[in-house]
């Protein structure tokens, strides 16, 4: 069995920066789970503790049936892929894949046939003979992958395996990835700061910040339902679209702004401080099919940022911004994606169809899906609304 269990998992370092804080985690057996975060919220040291190469302050970490925590890495069964390909520069594709079974003593024949099955199923067997340097990075990483792959672990650990390659291999891999663990079915916990790769790969994705775990749901729940203000502005690119705002008798209020919520909405009838929460997604502009009575805002275009089939439109709002300090960094992921923070107020960004002939400076109105309004409590940051607190445990 590939489960890995993780109770009140913390890592405090010599100069006293705790790394990880009381973390409770399950992974089920065959699981994709991501680990995602800004930069120093801890993800690689959990991974590291994990697989050994770290020792856990308190806590405890089983893999399978056996409580591991004061384990070596050798014995725990894991195998492991790192951002650097680290492979020998000396030894061939073919010696690179079998050198931990040979130092493991396993016959030959066994090794051969481990090295030769994972070649095939990683497209290398016609690059067996070659050496690193006569490689890609594409193929250098699918090496690294298959040096673990010919260890049957339990388990793999992965620790952002893509981050060195460009933007269109890095694409690709993922879908490679996807294929892969769909096939092999093996335990494996992935760790990334790009929220992309996160929600395209892991089954279950688990946001963490500051040491502390946010949030452990499957991707559309996350993006869906996110638990906390952190969450909601992490998941999602673009950014969620944060601002001060009050709610008097059914009807959003900030700044210049009303948008009457739909009868359906789980939101309070009314709120004196509360931060809310739109995503681009939910901005459409107004071609003025629509009735008197459909939610809008009237808008002074900034800045327009062309993506082919859509276009970004960024605009000022002048009504209070979240705190920075609040939701953390969400500048930390692979797009360069960041909320816009305005001196007077705070930048929104629309996501919207590109057939539409806006230009920088004009006015429009845009059309807003209040039902996917959210709403979070401006002293704790928590989502309000109904939506749930805590995900399912694994199974």
């Amino acid at each position: 069995m590939g489960i890995i269990a993780l109770e009140g998992v913390t890592k405090v370092f010599p100069n006293g920066v705790k790394a990880t804080d009381n973390v409770t985690l399950k992974v089920a057996d065959g699981e994709f789970l991501v680990l995602v975060g800004p930069s120093g919220c801890g993800k690689s040291t959990l991974l590291r503790m994990i697989a050994g190469l770290e020792d856990l302050t308190s806590g405890s970490i089983a893999i399978g049936e056996r409580d591991v925590t004061r384990l070596p890495a050798r014995d725990r069964d894991i195998a492991m892929v790192f951002q650097n390909y680290a492979l020998y520069p000396h030894m061939s594709v073919r010696g690179n894949l079998g050198f931990g079974l040979k130092l493991k003593k396993v016959p030959k024949g066994e090794i051969d046939r481990r090295v030769n099955a994972v070649a095939q199923t990683l497209a290398l067997d016609t690059l067996l003979d070659r050496k690193p340097a006569a490689l890609s990075g594409g193929q250098r990483q699918r090496v690294a992958m298959g040096r673990a792959m010919v260890r049957e672990p339990t388990a793999f650990l992965m620790d952002e395996p893509l981050s060195n390659l460009d933007a269109k291999l890095r694409v690709t891999m993922r879908a490679e990835l996807a294929r892969l663990h769909e096939r092999l079915g093996v335990t494996t916990v992935y760790v990334t700061h790009d929220q992309v790769e996160a929600m395209t790969l892991g089954d279950r994705v688990a946001v963490m910040r500051g040491g502390v775990l946010q949030q452990c749901d499957t991707p559309s729940a996350l993006f869906r339902n996110p638990v906390n203000v952190f969450v909601a502005s992490f998941i999602g690119s673009p950014s969620m679209n944060l601002v001060e705002a009050e709610i008097v008798d059914g009807v959003v209020r900030f700044a210049e702004h009303a948008l009457p919520l739909p009868v359906t909405s789980r939101l309070p009838r009314r709120l004196e401080r509360v931060v809310i929460g739109i995503r681009p997604t939910s901005f459409h502009v107004d071609n003025g099919e629509l009735g008197d009575d459909i939610p809008r805002m009237r808008v002074r275009i900034d800045v327009i940022e062309e993506l082919g089939a859509e276009q970004l439109v960024v605009f000022h709002v002048a009504a209070p911004a979240v705190d920075a300090d609040v939701i953390g960094s969400t500048a930390d992921t692979a797009t360069g994606d960041g909320r816009l923070l305005a001196d007077d107020g705070t930048l929104f960004t629309a996501r919207v169809d590109s057939r539409h002939q806006l230009q920088h400076g004009t006015t429009v109105d845009l059309i807003v899906s209040t039902e996917e309004i959210y709403a979070f409590d401006h002293g704790t940051w928590l989502a309000i609304d109904g939506r749930p607190v805590a995900a399912p445990p694994a199974t």
